[in-house]
């Protein structure tokens, strides 16, 4: 299984259900050194960029690689996935610009 962080829309019970087939179980962490923003795709949904001295607040969730690929698809090319440390030691995977 692989860490994921989820920030906007992968929070969302129901969307990780239409995406992935079930609710993940999740934890709530912190990322610093990131801040929020918006991304135009069609609608305006989060994205999170680069920024010191800031942080961002999500959840952490357990996704196997074929889910992975699917939240890979769901998210498009906007995003690129990264790994990451969050505040917890977690390291985990995240999307961002």
């Amino acid at each position: 299984m692989k860490k994921l962080f989820v920030y906007g829309t992968l929070k969302n019970p129901e969307i990780q259900k239409s995406i992935f087939g079930r609710i993940a179980q999740s934890s709530p962490d912190v990322l610093q050194g990131y801040t929020r923003s918006k991304i135009r795709i069609d609608k305006i949904y989060p994205i999170i960029i680069k920024k010191r001295g800031k942080f961002v607040r999500g959840l952490v969730i357990s996704v196997n690689p074929k889910e992975l690929k699917l939240i890979d698809k769901y998210e498009t090319n906007s995003y690129k996935r990264q790994k990451v440390a969050l505040k917890s030691g977690t390291n985990a995977q995240v999307y961002t610009r």
